[in-house]
């Protein structure tokens, strides 16, 4: 697992718009985020400073504004904050945030289907003991 430091929903906010348009200046993040959330220029350039801090995203000079792009995918991210989450929060039991998951927030009838195609993959590769 990773030793970056985990990101804050309003850093996870930020990095998802640099993500989505693979390099942003802070202008362009401010001018990207929903209208409801009522951020300032300065609060949007701590944000990404905060991300390019902590390994997430990198700057290079154009002029006189900096244009941030993202050092890690999306999918690694995603991927630390869901070890994260089992390893912290249910004490490493997959099983655990499965039952969350499928308990409280309910599946559609295709991602149910798809849930069911992953449990044979996975019983698939299970030793028969």
């Amino acid at each position: 697992m990773s030793k970056r430091q985990p990101l804050s929903k309003a850093e996870m906010e930020v990095a998802r718009i640099v993500w989505e348009r693979q390099q942003a200046t802070v202008r362009e993040v401010l001018e990207n985020l929903p209208p409801s959330r009522q951020i300032d220029y300065k609060t949007v350039q701590t944000f990404l400073r905060r991300l390019e801090t902590k390994g997430y995203l990198t700057s290079l000079r154009n002029g006189r504004s900096l244009t941030y792009r993202p050092t890690i995918q999306p999918q690694v991210v995603i991927q630390e904050t869901i070890d994260d989450i089992v390893s912290h929060l249910f004490n490493g039991q997959i099983g655990a945030l499965l039952d969350h998951l499928l308990l409280e927030h309910g599946l559609s009838k295709t991602e149910l289907d798809r849930v069911q195609e992953l449990l044979s993959a996975a019983r698939a590769r299970v030793p028969v003991t």
